[in-house]
């Protein structure tokens, strides 16, 4: 399962752009175990490296990912009595392979942009929804699905939803299963914006973002991310803290004297 897992999602850095890409494109990047492994391994790997100014999250062929391999759910018909949670080693706050999936990219200290084409259904809207920005195509077709298989969105889908479209349409979209174009996704919030061509959009504003002081974009990536998470007085704390770390460093001073044009 190791090896099949190491082609399942390709990933490349250049110019501090890490573009990963989900590779599994004769079955609509559909989510199996292999799949979730390499995605989870690629994630880790990306948390450790310094050459990473913004990452680039995307899927190959027709589809960013089409949920779920139906393997997985005639599984789930064949089972009798709850399943059994395998417990692996925690990742932040996730301790299952599945929300590691989607949990990781929050974890990447870099910020990570995905370009959203083709479908993006159940576990694949979900992985989605782990990234800090969605560059959407107007014609994607979004749905968190799985009450139509039964079942509830269980990859972080839950918690993440509420914050970026509200609590009462999370529920009316994870309640009816219902698919949203990328035009609609975007006007709800449940992506960033929609772009003809997502993927060159994602790699435009990753060059963008690589360009800036790697520090400082760390910095804010982890600030914005305990808004609404912490108590305010904890969130100004933390302000304080980066600006402090941030200001008179030698990546800083370099920033300030090529603004100069002194450097």
């Amino acid at each position: 399962m190791e090896n099949e897992a190491q082609h399942r999602v390709a990933l490349e850095v250049a110019d501090g752009v890490a573009t990963v890409r989900l590779d599994r494109p004769e079955k609509m990047n559909a989510l199996d175990t292999p799949m979730f492994e390499a995605i989870v391994a690629t994630g880790r790997e990306l948390m450790e490296r310094d050459d990473v100014g913004a990452v680039v999250l995307s899927g190959a062929g027709r589809a960013f990912c089409a949920g779920l391999d139906f393997s997985g759910f005639a599984a789930m018909a064949e089972r009798s009595g709850p399943r059994e949670v395998v417990p692996r080693e925690p990742l932040g706050a996730a301790g299952v392979l599945a929300q590691q999936a989607v949990h990781v990219w929050s974890l990447v200290p870099a910020p990570v942009i995905a370009a959203v084409h083709g479908y993006a259904f159940g576990g694949g809207l979900q992985i989605a929804l782990g990234a800090d920005i969605r560059l959407v195509a107007p014609d994607a077709q979004l749905s968190l699905m799985e009450i139509q298989w039964g079942i509830c969105p269980d990859m972080c889908g839950t918690q993440l939803l509420p914050e970026l479209v509200g609590r009462d349409v999370a529920k009316e979209l994870a309640l009816t299963g219902r698919r949203v174009s990328g035009t609609e996704a975007a006007r709800l919030g449940l992506a960033t914006r929609e772009e003809a061509d997502p993927l060159a959009a994602a790699l435009a504003l990753a060059g963008e973002i690589a360009g800036h002081s790697r520090n400082a974009t760390r910095a804010v990536k982890r600030l914005v991310d305990l808004a609404g998470r912490v108590p305010l007085g904890e969130g100004l704390a933390a302000e304080q803290t980066e600006i402090g770390k941030l200001i008179g460093s030698p990546e800083q001073a370099a920033v300030v004297r090529a603004r100069l044009g002194t450097a």
